[in-house]
């Protein structure tokens, strides 16, 4: 019998060191898991040591993060659990009660400025895969790397529009909505899970880069931003719906505070993190209540999103006139159709058609996301920012007559 080196005596004591146990060693190294353990053995009977220390990557640092607000959040007692001991003693936030910053509220001195720019990024689904075959050929393909390069269209779309096609394009800052459904989610549906590029904290790692990305290329062009942030239904870690602790819950809100606190010392960066389902601020003396939008149930191929959204308007409406929060405008995501009007805006998706848009027979449409901008009148321009550039040049008339 070959009588192991003390190379690799050495290697399955460092390989054990790192990774915690034989198992998780031998996945990563391919050395069967019984070679590791006896390696191990001899190489500790001859005084061997482990030579390297075990590094965090990313992903165990994440871990690692939810393993410690989870038992953070055990030790509390359960009435004590509110959004200002989360962020003080958990997440170690400073800004507990952040007001709604001036420059969103004062009116401007000069009746000529465009008014105050909303950009709404809502129904990313990031990790998601969508191929065109399994659409019925259909013009769209999804996954983390067309994601981010979808994510930087949208921004550089949306400055475009806002500095270029705006006659006196001075903003006192930029309202970036963030409407949830960030990511797909591993606990929604089965063959999400199964079919999901990566995990679902690998998937909060890479997005916050790509969100850090996005502010970063807007406070290049804005001075301010703020951005009001609401939970969806698909980054949720239980697989019903829930009503208690649905934020906390919930995958967007880890997003949200992990980006907050990315630009916690940053003066020109003012989050609005909800405790609930909707987050109601205001844009001067213009209400709004941004929400996702899965409370409401139903529609057809007819009249397709707008009768439950109708209705659910009217039932939030008449909810909030009764508690003294009304509102002007909601804004809303979830339905992947992008609907601007004066008194309901629901958004587009990054994603773009799907599979499930395909077997419901849902109009197709392209991935898109909402852009508005709001004066002391109100709501005065609406426009959609197409999240991907057309590489066709027409050759078509840009005006014609039929014959």
């Amino acid at each position: 019998m070959a009588t192991d080196s003390e190379k690799d005596l050495q290697e399955a004591i460092n390989l054990i060191h790192l990774y915690g146990t034989s198992y998780r060693a031998s996945k990563a190294s391919g050395i069967p898991e019984t070679t590791l353990r006896n390696r191990n053995d001899n190489g500790r009977k001859k005084g061997l040591k482990p030579s390297v220390e075990p590094t965090e990557t990313e992903v165990a640092q994440l871990r690692r993060q939810v393993r410690d607000l989870k038992t953070d959040l055990r030790n509390i007692e359960v009435e004590q659990v509110d959004a200002v001991t989360i962020k003080k003693t958990i997440l170690k936030l400073t800004n507990l009660s952040p007001s709604p910053p001036d420059w969103l509220i004062a009116p401007p001195k000069k009746n000529t400025l465009p008014g105050v720019p909303t950009l709404f990024f809502s129904d990313w689904h990031f990790s998601e895969i969508v191929v065109p075959e399994q659409v019925g050929g259909a013009d769209n393909a999804y996954n983390i790397k067309i994601c981010k390069k979808r994510a930087r269209t949208t921004v550089s779309s949306a400055v475009d529009l806002l500095f270029n096609h705006v006659v006196n394009p001075k903003y006192p800052g930029i309202v970036l909505a963030l409407g949830g459904d960030m990511f797909s989610g591993d606990d929604l549906h089965e063959e999400i899970t199964e079919t999901n590029e990566t995990p679902i904290l690998m998937a909060v790692v890479q997005m916050l880069d790509v969100m850090i990305w996005c502010l970063d290329a807007l406070l290049e062009k804005f001075n301010n931003i703020f951005l009001p942030c609401v939970v969806g239904n698909h980054g949720r870690r239980t697989r019903k719906p829930r009503n208690k602790y649905r934020v906390f819950t919930n995958f967007d809100w880890m997003l949200y505070r992990l980006l907050e606190r990315h630009y916690d010392k940053d003066k020109r960066v003012t989050f609005y993190i909800s405790d609930s389902s909707d987050a109601l601020y205001r844009i001067y003396d213009h209400r709004f209540l941004l929400t996702h939008g899965d409370q409401f149930f139903g529609g057809d191929g007819v009249i397709g999103p707008l009768g439950p959204i109708i209705r659910g308007d009217y039932r939030k409406r008449a909810r909030n006139n009764q508690i003294d929060m009304e509102y002007d405008t909601m804004i809303m995501g979830h339905w992947h159709q992008l609907i601007q009007m004066s008194k309901i805006i629901v958004n587009g998706s990054l994603k773009g058609y799907d599979e499930y848009a395909y077997q419901k027979n849902l109009p197709f449409e392209k991935p898109q996301q909402a852009l508005f901008l709001t004066t002391e009148k109100g709501i005065t321009i609406s426009m959609p920012v197409f999240a991907e550039h057309s590489n066709e040049k027409s050759s078509k008339e840009w005006v014609g007559v039929r014959k």
